[in-house]
């Protein structure tokens, strides 16, 4: 089995040349999966009665402060352990040599995009269900970025499906966890489309299925990567909070879905008709005494 399927090759570069054009492989993945996001988003949102510009508006903020929130998450935990940050005076603002924390891109762009939805007068939590599955393809899609640059993969392994880094040989192969992540992401976006046609969900309920699908198996695959990054507790920072993160998705989609009681619909209550009024004469202006 192991001549058959061999190893997985990494790119040679993860930077090509167009004539005067620098192609940077890594944003160009983000590109791509933002692109995917919108597309499913938008269908699913014209789906539920809205329209495409909404969703272009969303788009260009949540992609906006979810590339900041992103970019301070990564700088804040890994400020020590990414050379890249001070090889250059740009970089803590080079994203293009990666770098970017979902924990920091999520919360950031969630939060401008439910501003934008909230002025428009459309539901937030609607909102939220449209675009989670095309949020989960987003991720799959960027975890290539990831590919490109030759950075957070595994631990050693002599599996048939190995990922070649720096090198080839038994001795530089690694699990591919980017093609582990990018594999679950898609099976999730499909389990969230099923559950979001077959079940009633209440809002936001299938967004926080999307953050459960999405941890539960970054918990684990935070124990397969040897990337530099803080510990605590013997294990490193982004496996506590994917795990403390899928509590709390868990324990919120169960409690809204199952245990909050609804308020009862408040009573229509009106206003009492105002009498209608007889008619009033007009009087001159120039006629109305004046009391002292």
């Amino acid at each position: 089995m192991r001549g058959v399927l061999a190893s997985i090759p990494s790119p040679p570069t993860g930077v090509y040349h167009v004539g005067p054009l620098t192609i940077h492989m890594y944003g160009l993945m983000l590109l791509l999966g933002i692109a995917a996001c919108i597309w499913l988003t938008g269908r699913r949102w014209v789906k539920l009665g809205g329209d495409w510009d909404l969703v272009y508006r969303v788009a260009i903020w949540g992609v906006i402060f979810g590339i900041v929130g992103a970019r301070i998450y990564h700088l804040i935990t890994s400020w020590n352990e990414d050379a890249a940050i001070h090889a250059h005076w740009y970089g803590p603002f080079a994203v293009w040599s990666g770098g970017l924390g979902i924990w920091g891109a999520i919360p950031f762009g969630a939060a401008a995009g439910a501003v934008v939805v909230r002025r428009s007068g459309n539901s937030v939590t609607l909102f939220m269900d449209a675009v989670a599955p095309g949020l989960l393809l987003a991720q799959g899609i960027g975890r290539w970025g990831n590919y490109w640059n030759q950075e957070l993969y595994g631990k050693h392994t002599t599996l048939p499906w190995a990922l070649e880094i720096h090198g080839k040989g038994a001795l530089n192969e690694y699990h591919p966890t980017f093609l582990y992540e990018f594999t679950w992401d898609l099976l999730a976006v499909l389990a969230l489309l099923w559950i979001g046609r077959r079940w009633r969900i209440k809002p936001p309920g299938l967004f926080a299925l999307y953050v459960a699908f999405y941890t539960a198996f970054r918990t684990y695959e935070e124990t397969l990567r040897i990337d530099p990054s803080n510990h605590f507790l013997g294990q490193r920072i982004n496996f506590w909070v994917s795990l403390v993160t899928f509590v709390l998705s868990v324990s919120f989609f169960v409690w809204w879905q199952f245990l909050r009681k609804e308020h009862a619909e408040k009573p229509d209550v009106r206003r009492a008709r105002p009498v209608p009024k007889g008619p009033t004469m007009a009087v001159p202006r120039g006629r109305v005494r004046q009391r002292g």
